[in-house]
């Protein structure tokens, strides 16, 4: 188990906050992304801040945070939304491409922001990737997803300036050695754990890996 101990003074890179219910849970998220981390570290929420869930289904999956999150951080103002695919777009919405598009030139992984206002006469929406603007159809909206709120396999590959993780039983079926080791070194300056030492101790204990049958091994004496 790591040290859970916050440093009596001064900052540090690493803190567990422990909290039991999934609601709390939720809601100390909210208030760490909206307010505490930018007020005491300077990380622009929306930029800055990645959370990372180990896995998409339940009050603290990726999809129910994503959705929580916009809210807190980006509400509909009576301002323009599409509304597709089971998602909400909003300009100022930090969004994931979810497959490769090779017309467009964005790949499975891609991160950018609704830019553009969204067009209901022409049906198309702007998407800033670091600089550059794609323009989206709305009926290609299904190769975007909400991104304040990333799987950790879906971050894999990526790096951000701050983390938080939430961990809480519910997620049993996830909570691995490897996952944990991936979400947690996604953070290049800071990491926050949210959620119960029983969760994080399952996840350092739990470190078998599923066997993978690839045939390499017969492959290569074939050469």
């Amino acid at each position: 188990m790591p040290d859970l101990n916050a440093p009596d003074e001064g900052l540090t890179d690493f803190y567990f906050i422990e909290n039991s219910e999934p609601e709390g849970i939720q809601d100390l998220i909210v208030r760490l992304v909206k307010e505490r981390i930018p007020t005491r570290f300077g990380f622009e929420p929306k930029t800055d801040i990645q959370v990372l869930s180990p896995m998409n289904r339940t009050v603290l999956g990726a999809r129910n945070l994503n959705q929580v999150l916009q809210q807190a951080l980006n509400p509909g103002d009576g301002g323009p939304e599409v509304q597709r695919f089971g998602w909400t777009y909003r300009i100022g919405d930090r969004v994931i491409q979810t497959e490769n598009d090779y017309d467009k030139d964005v790949f499975n992984g891609d991160l950018g922001v609704v830019v553009d206002t969204l067009n209901r006469i022409e049906q198309t929406m702007v998407v800033n990737f670091e600089g550059r603007q794609v323009e989206y159809d709305f009926a290609d909206l299904d190769e975007l997803s909400l991104a304040y709120v990333l799987s950790i396999h879906k971050s894999q590959g990526s790096e951000f300036p701050c983390v938080v993780i939430p961990l809480h039983t519910q997620h049993y079926m996830m909570l691995q050695r490897n996952l944990l080791y991936t979400g947690m070194t996604r953070g290049k300056k800071l990491v926050i754990l949210v959620g119960t030492k029983k969760a994080l101790g399952m996840a350092v204990r739990r470190h078998e890996t599923a066997k993978r049958y690839t045939a390499f091994k017969g492959r290569l004496r074939g050469l």
